[in-house]
């Protein structure tokens, strides 16, 4: 499979998932109290949102470069 074509698939993968997550969500521990023996922490969740025109962006280049790395060959 020729390389161009490879970064086609992958970047249409990407742009689908990004148009149907539209973020990513991670978890973060962060420490509340550390007084010796005594310590408490909490879980916040954190997101990074993913611009739907992103999404559309990379799902474009991807087809694109699919076809021209089909053009070529």
């Amino acid at each position: 499979m020729k390389p161009v074509t490879l970064v086609g698939i992958v970047l249409i993968v990407l742009g689908v998932l990004a148009l149907a997550y539209q973020g990513i969500t991670y978890t973060t521990r962060e420490k509340i109290v550390d007084l010796g023996p005594l310590k408490a922490s909490v879980d916040k969740q954190k997101t990074i949102p993913l611009p739907p025109i992103l999404g559309a962006v990379g799902l474009a280049a991807g087809v694109v470069l699919l076809v021209v790395g089909n053009k070529r060959g």
